[in-house]
């Protein structure tokens, strides 16, 4: 019995240790005030757009930051206050999405945000020629 419980105690010890030490990596919470989006460009037809320029318009202080999407037409932008409003939207060739929003309101710390790409308008298009 004694020998049964000099191997146990060990055994027991050891799976503690490790259970503890899991629990103190689930436990380090994610900063609330920082948040990401990201999401997928694609045509009318549902095809990606690859090299879509995804802009993303800060609200607040009206900065505006640009990717070019990658491979699957994916973007992504990074560290972003939860307390600050921001617009979307994308450009490719003679396509251009709608502005989509990404609301202070939006609690979501990793939002998803697609955006469909559409023939530009004709002032759309004189206001590009002017640039």
């Amino acid at each position: 019995m004694n020998r049964r419980l000099f191997v146990l105690l060990p055994l027991l010890a050891a799976s503690l240790f490790a259970f503890q030490f899991t629990n103190q990596k689930k436990s380090k919470s994610r900063d609330p005030n920082v948040r990401n989006v990201e999401g997928v460009v694609s045509l009318e037809d549902g095809a990606p757009a690859v090299g879509a320029v995804v802009q993303l318009k800060n609200l607040k202080s009206l900065q505006v930051k640009s990717f070019i999407t990658q491979d699957g037409g994916k973007y992504q932008f990074q560290n972003l206050s939860t307390h600050t409003d921001y617009e979307l939207k994308a450009d490719y060739k003679e396509f251009a999405s709608p502005s989509r929003s990404l609301s202070i309101f939006d609690t979501r710390l990793d939002a998803v945000v697609n955006l469909k790409l559409e023939p530009k308008k004709a002032e759309d298009k004189k206001s590009d020629d002017k640039k």
